[in-house]
């Protein structure tokens, strides 16, 4: 199965939820959060600068529990922008 390209919306919303959860790791440092939540520091770092704009439910959760931050939290700030997003790629 091939994989469609990622829209410019799609890499954006990676830098944004890279931003977010770097926001939220603070003071600490990436190889203290990579352990607790079981992902490499190399994973980390490419979900943070937005270079995996897609990463795993799972890594992204793991991520997230690990920060204290909800998922919740991180749906609703990187929800889809409907001025710069076509209907075509909208999750129902």
């Amino acid at each position: 199965m091939v994989r469609p390209p990622l829209s410019s919306w799609d890499r954006e919303r990676g830098r944004q939820l890279g931003r977010l959860l770097r926001e939220a790791r603070g003071e600490r440092s990436m190889v203290e959060v990579a352990a607790a939540c079981g992902v490499s520091v190399d994973t980390l770092r490419k979900i943070e600068t937005g270079r995996i704009p897609t990463p795993a439910l799972f890594t992204v959760a793991a991520v997230a529990a690990t920060l204290e931050i909800s998922l919740d939290t991180l749906v609703e700030a990187c929800q889809d922008n409907p001025a710069t997003q076509d209907d075509s790629n909208l999750i129902a």
